[in-house]
């Protein structure tokens, strides 16, 4: 999980760098590059690959598309920490989505653990004049679409392979990327190519690491360490892009990990199975 945790920081990194770079051309490489590791699990172990469930397949692409997009938005033009912690709301929004799509009730004790969460989104936003409103919604619509996209992954559990699952996501934001460089592209550098390439590779670093450790742990041992993905993006902000936050920042960022944790891990009842709530770095 700490090896997952740290892929996954480090590929924030190479997308905040690719700042001239549009963040739309970064989801067509990241995608491309982990839809060919996809194909070729999927090859190897000779599966259809179009599934059976073609609706909820695209519509989990769709939604899991919209959401590293808008992920990627929040991280070129927000500090690392700032647009990272805005991307761990997405568990909330998968459990109040879950009420709609999946008939899951909410209890009073998670409407609390909620509500801290929230209160540190506009203690953020309060005391932080770097932090615009309109990327601040932009983040929030990235959470959004998380939460949609982690709750079309339940629906596909028993329906499809995971596999098939995470390559329809490659696929459709392979094509919705294609569309975009069709229109406007802006070649990159002989760095930029590394790091989009890096961007690829630790995507399905973080991916598999992060499976091998939800399969093997309880998901209440690793759904703490999948926060100190914070600590990383605190760490790389201020010593690679010269990032300051002040203590009102700082508090707010820590009512948001505050409230998300404990809705996480004492809000609902405890199911061996959930495993996408803890997800917020992989859309």
């Amino acid at each position: 999980m700490l090896l997952a945790t740290f892929a996954f920081a480090v590929m924030n990194v190479f997308v905040k760098k690719l700042e001239r770079i549009p963040a739309m051309e970064i989801v067509f490489f990241r995608c491309l590059i982990s839809g060919l590791i996809c194909g070729v699990e999927v090859a190897r172990r000779q599966l259809d690959w179009k599934g059976n469930n073609h609706t909820l397949l695209i519509a989990r692409g769709t939604f899991g598309t919209l959401a590293l997009f808008t992920f990627f938005v929040t991280l070129q033009h927000m500090h690392l920490a700032t647009a990272v912690t805005i991307q761990y709301l997405s568990p909330i929004f998968t459990a109040l989505i879950g009420v709609f799509v999946l008939r899951e009730m909410v209890s009073v004790r998670q409407w609390l653990f909620y509500g801290i969460a929230f209160a540190g989104v506009f203690v953020i936003k309060g005391f932080d004049s770097r932090v615009s409103m309109f990327y601040l919604l932009i983040g929030i619509v990235s959470a959004i679409s998380s939460g949609m996209a982690y709750n079309l992954v339940r629906r596909l559990r028993e329906r499809e392979e995971p596999i098939v699952v995470v390559l329809h996501f490659q696929l459709v934001g392979i094509a919705a990327g294609l569309v975009f460089i069709c229109l406007s592209w802006r070649t990159p550098l002989p760095w930029e190519w590394f790091y989009l390439l890096m961007c690829g590779f630790l995507t399905q670093v973080g991916q598999v690491c992060l499976t091998k450790a939800l399969q093997s742990e309880r998901i209440a041992r690793v759904a703490v360490l999948n926060y100190i993905g914070l600590i990383y993006a605190l760490i790389f902000g201020v010593t690679l892009f010269g990032e300051h936050y002040s203590a009102q920042t700082v508090l707010g960022i820590s009512l948001v990990v505050a409230g998300v944790l404990l809705a996480v891990l004492y809000g609902r009842p405890k199911r061996p199975e959930v495993i996408e709530e803890t997800e917020t770095a992989v859309v």
